[in-house]
This record gives C-alpha cells, structure tokens and sequence, in this order.
C-alpha cells in the first residue's frame, strides 16, 4: 500500500511533469526567445535639466526616435546627435544591445528602454538607463569616444555559492578572459564570454562588454575597474554584475546568453574550404547534417528539460537587488587606472580660470572643476618646487585611494604630464570647517546637533586610520581646515601630504624634520619630533575645544583672560561651568550631557603625557554611548604658554623651509599658520 505521503509527493510530481510536457511543447515550437526587458537601473543626476516644450525636449525626442529606428544595426550599438547648429540645445545620444542578441531582440529590447528613460528622467538633460539586455544613455555634453567610469551600479543574487574563496578566483580568472576578448573585438563589437567549470553540475558563466567607440585601452580600463567592484559588492554570491556608462560585465551560474549567437573569436573561425576538396568537402556537410538532424533534438529536449527544472528549483533565491557600491573596499591594483589626461583637466577647470580658484598656498593651487559628465571635482595643482618625484607622487596617490571611509575625502585620480603633478579630488561644495567655525555670521549655521555630528565623523575617520584601514596612518596635521564638509555637513578628513605609515607592531616614530601646524601638534612632536596614535588624538582634543567654543587655538593670545584655549577650558572645567564654554550661538539650544561629555574628552586628548590620552576607539565608544566613562582630566599640555614658543604661532614653520598661505578672497577657507607639503582639500 502506498503511504498518503508518498501518493502525495506522487501527484505532486505528476504535476511538474505535466508542466514540463507542455513547457517542453512550447519551448520546441517557439523560433525565437522572448527579449528581456526588465528594467534594472538608472542615472539622472538633476544637475542641469530643461523646461517641457522647449527645443531641448524636441530635440531629445528626435534623438530618442533615431535610436529606436537604427536599433536594427547590426553590431548592436549605434550613435548620434541632434541639434548641432543650436548650442545649448545639443543632445548627444547612444544605445548599446548585448551582444549576443539578435536584431529583433535589440530592437525590442532600445524600444523599451527609449519609453521608460524619460519616465526615470523627465527633465534631466542627461541619463542612463539598463534594462537587462541594453542600455540607452543621452547628454548635453559629448561623449562619444571617452571610458566613462561614473555612475556605476553594481546588482548582486542574494544566493551565496560554497567554497567562496575558489569561487571568486576562478570569477576574476574567467572575467579577466573574457575582457581580453572583449578588448580585442575589434571596432565591430567589444564583447567577450568565457564559461569555466566551478563543480561537477556548474558552469560559471561570463561576459564583458564595452561600447564599440572606445579604444583598446579605454576597453582595458573600464572594464578593470568595473572587474575591480566584484569582490565589494558580490563577494562569495551566485550571480553579478556591475554596469557604467561605457561597460558592463556579468557572471552567473547558468547560461544567461544566447551561447550560439556569441561571435567566434577571429583567430578560431575557419578558413575558406579549398576548391580542390570541395567534392569530399559536400559529402561530409551531407553527413554532418543528417547527424545533426538525428542529435539536435534529443540535445535541445535534454537541455530545455535541465534549464526548466534548475528555474523552477533556483526562482525563489535567485533575485537581483541593486547595492550601493562600498567606498571602503575600492582596490587599487594598478595606478594608471587613475590617471586624467592633461587635455581633460584643463578642460574642466577652464583651462585654470581665475574664477574657477578656491585657494592657494605653499602646495600649489587649487581649482573647482566639472568633468564632461557633470560632476564636479576638486583639483590641486601641485608647485613645482614642491619637490615630491614621480614615483613618490603615485605612492602618495595609491595610499589616499586605499584609504576609503566615509569620513575621509576621497580622490578620484591625478594627472601627470612632464613637469605638471595634479590631484583630482571630490569636490566639497560645503568648503571646510573653519569657513563655518570661526565667522560669526555662518557659525550660526553650526548648531549643537550638526557640530556633535561633526566631532563623532571625525572620531570616526581617525579611528579608520588607526585602526581599520590595512595601513595605519598618522595623519600629523588635523585641524579646522582640513575638515571639509560635503553638501550634507557631513566631516570628511583631507591633506594626508604628512601623513606616515606605520607597520603593524610599530607604536612610535621620530623625526628631525618636524611638519605641521603649531597649536594642533602635540608637545611631544614640537618638541622631539616623536609622533604616534597619540599625536593625532592630541590634535583632534584641539578640533573638539575649537568646535565647541567656536574659538581658534591661537585666538588668546592678546587677551589677557587665558594664555591659550587649552587653559581657558581647563580653567571653566575647574570652576564647574564647562557650559559657559559653548560659542554664543549656540546658547539658547543645547545638550548639557553631551556639551560637557565633549569637553571631558577635549581635555583627555590634550593631556601632557601621551600615555594618558584615550585611544580613538574609546572616543568612539563614549560619543555613541553613556556605558564608557573617563578618568578626571588633569592639567593640559601648555607648551605654546611659553614667549618662545607663541612666537613661532605667528609663523609658518618647517625645519627646511618656510611657505606662505594666501588666500583669493574670504570666502576662501585657508589657515595662516599651516606648514604643508602637497595635498589638496
């Protein structure tokens, strides 16, 4: 007798089977695969956009039509423009299919994707759009022929596979081969798959493709940086992909590409037959094909059979979902991938337009500029006196881009062309802490809120130096103007032209050559040149104190109340009205917790001794939760108290030369008393 169990299981299959009878019917009858046209990701950045009903809307749909209509393009890709004779009305436009798909799939595949990018950008004069088989992208501004690397997108499969380590390796062993192979595809298509066997029942499935119209090394370096995402955003996960404007890779593991459509490498297609063979040539094509006749549909049934049952077992877990991809875990494997060519940086400045200056100083210059893709960038034009080598340069610029957290400012490349050394930042359109902290008009801006969260941002990012990069970073010149603020107020650290590295065991350092800004920097480095953890911990005591009074370290010194801030605060913090600290403008509104929590950690940070000041991961610690407490701060370190000593604030100090810091107007932020090498804000 059979168990009710069993008979249910029974009918259960009974059901599949039927299902894959029919699927079977339908899958042998159908000539060609429905496209896929889901809708994965956009780009509008809103940051320049157009009125309805004005010529550049006329222009867009014009331009929108023509992709459509030349979708049929047999390479799959296909550019235009539209209004060439009317500037500022210009729209530049370009469609990219996958490359296995056929022409009736790419052009389903543009006309959707036209539809829907001005329902995710109706007024933005520039976009992308990815749906799962294409990509549809128009701008203002030309760029045909140029790697874009921004915005990029990374999807993950929510499934994870087992063994991940192997797995990710054969992934970047597979991906990298299937990128050679889109490089050298020549100008008809740079699309390239590779598949490689993961276990006994899996194939690991990849592809990479980039837009027709780059060359061989902008192929190479979109690509690479799109490779370079994978193990941040799909570590140890079944499936993948990361799409910019320029490129895009994917990996699965199932076929998710027409294997049969996939072009032949050039080097592996046969050769023309030879006429002499021709009649022996016939007769084996006639038996190939009565081969092929008997075989190909057991194969395709079988096929269709292991493809349908894997979908029915995979659908639950196997889902797409867009991550963000992480600043912390960018890898940088070859320094070239960050180089700006020259053309292109004196392009977005304006060729160093007066009006474009945000400051200048002993390093250099620095200048506000836009890429062609709108967004904006920060750059500093190192002095040739600065006297930093090539080598050097790169080494400086490989250390800040391993150095990704949001509290740090991040740089996006450099530019090096015979004697010009260039910097390419993130541009902060907020400026820096000192332009809000120390005006009396802006520094109402600054309310006890947004400065609590700007002391625990910075507590963060020294902490990320210290402690949870893979180097460990001294900064050695932390101050008001090296905390810029992003269009969210949020702090991020900048200027690592100071900075050392320290090895994994190491604690302390020494130095003959003493750097820095006096009133930041702590006794013990003033004095002896010793730097450690400490000495940053010191400097961010200063920050705190400064934050919280809205008063300079040097501010003191022709007023006969206190020698310097430190022995105003100590002197507040013994009479019990640390609150009486606060900068006027904050008085109406403020936590008396959190104000006095804060100046208890100001004079911890600042302690003589540096065995006695907190470690960055304690400050942490006590900013985010009451459970931490310190010990009763003593007497702060008072070494500038002394003549000779407050005659070096009035100076620009280095023990082998001197630099001057100027400023083009006010609202420039720019401290007087910096002694810095290179590095911009």
């Amino acid at each position: 007798m059979i168990h009710r169990k069993q008979m249910q299981h029974f009918k259960s299959s009974a059901t599949v089977y039927v299902f894959l009878f029919f699927a079977l019917i339908i899958a042998t009858t159908t000539t060609q695969a429905a496209t896929d046209i889901t809708f994965i990701q956009s780009y509008c950045p809103n940051t320049t956009t157009f009125s309805p009903n004005t010529t550049y809307q006329t222009n867009l749909n014009k331009l929108l039509s023509l992709l459509s209509s030349n979708s049929t393009n047999k390479n799959g890709f296909y550019y235009t423009t539209v209004g060439q004779n009317n500037p500022g009305n210009t729209v530049y436009g370009a469609f990219l299919c996958r490359g296995d798909l056929t022409t009736k799939e790419c052009q389903d595949c543009v006309s959707a994707a036209s539809n829907q990018i001005l329902q995710k950008c109706p007024t933005g004069k520039e976009s992308v759009i990815w749906l799962a088989e294409c990509m549809i992208r128009y701008s203002n501004l030309s760029f045909f022929n140029v790697a874009a690397e921004v915005p990029m997108r990374a999807l993950l499969n929510t499934a994870s596979v087992t063994e991940q380590s192997r797995f990710m390796q054969l992934l970047l062993d597979t991906m990298n081969a299937a990128t050679a192979e889109a490089v050298n595809g020549g100008d008809d298509k740079k699309f390239g798959t590779k598949k490689a066997n993961f276990t006994i029942f899996q194939n690991l499935y990849t592809l990479a493709q980039c837009t027709p119209d780059l060359s061989k090394s902008g192929c190479e370096q979109c690509l690479t940086t799109a490779a370079n995402e994978l193990p941040s955003c799909c570590n140890g996960k079944r499936g993948g992909r990361v799409l910019l404007p320029s490129c895009n890779i994917r990996y699965e593991l199932n076929p998710f590409y027409h294997e049969l459509n996939v072009p032949a490498p050039e080097e592996s297609r046969p050769n023309p037959p030879n006429p002499q063979g021709a009649v022996k040539a016939k007769k084996s094509r006639n038996s190939t094909v009565i081969i092929v006749a008997i075989v190909s549909p057991i194969v395709i049934v079988l096929l269709l059979t292991l493809i349908v049952l894997w979908i029915i077992s995979e659908k639950k877990i196997r889902k797409f979902n867009p991550v963000p991809v992480p600043e912390e875990s960018v890898e940088i494997s070859r320094v070239e991938f960050l180089q700006f060519d020259f053309d292109t940086i004196v392009a977005a400045t304006n060729n160093f337009s007066e009006n474009n200056k945000l400051g200048e100083g002993g390093f250099g210059e620095v200048y506000k500029g836009m890429l062609f893709n709108g967004q904006e960038i920060a750059v500093k034009r190192l002095s040739r006196s600065s006297g930093q080598g090539i080598g050097e340069f790169k080494n400086e610029v490989v250390l800040v881009a391993k150095l990704q957290h949001r509290n740090l400012v991040r740089i996006l490349g450099f530019c090096l062309d015979g004697e010009e050394k260039m910097l390419v930042y993130e541009f902060m359109p907020n400026k820096s802490l000192d332009y809000f902290l120390f005006d009396r008009e802006k520094a109402h801006q600054m309310n006890w809120r947004r400065r609590y969260k700007i002391i625990e941002g910075i507590a963060r990012g020294i902490l990320y130096l210290h402690e949870d990069s893979r180097l460990r970073i001294i900064h050695r010149d932390l101050k008001a103007s090296n905390i810029l603020l992003d269009e969210n107020m949020d702090p991020k650290i900048a200027d690592f032209g100071m900075a050392r590295i320290f090895g994994v065991d190491q604690t302390r350092g020494i130095t003959n050559r003493v750097v820095g800004t006096f009133g930041y920097m702590s006794p013990e480095y003033a004095m002896h040149g010793e730097f450690s953890i400490k000495t940053d911990v010191y400097s961010f005591g200063v920050l705190v104190l400064e934050i919280i009074t809205g008063k300079k370290i040097t501010s003191f010194r022709e007023s006969g109340y206190a020698e310097d801030l430190l022995s105003y605060v100590w002197k507040k913090w013994n009479d019990g009205t640390p609150t009486e600290l606060l900068d006027t403008t904050l008085r109406d509104s403020y936590s008396t917790v959190e104000v006095t929590r804060c100046v208890h950690v100001g004079l911890s940070c600042v302690q003589e001794d540096p065995e006695q000041r907190p470690s960055m991961q304690t400050i942490v610690l006590l900013l985010s939760s009451n459970s931490v407490t310190l010990e009763q701060p003593r007497r702060p370190a008072g070494y500038i108290s002394s003549k000779s000593d407050q005659s070096f604030l009035r100076n620009d100090f280095d023990s082998s030369k001197k630099s001057t810091t100027t400023s083009k107007s006010a609202t420039v932020s720019v401290d007087e008393s910096s002694i810095t090498q290179v590095y911009p804000r």
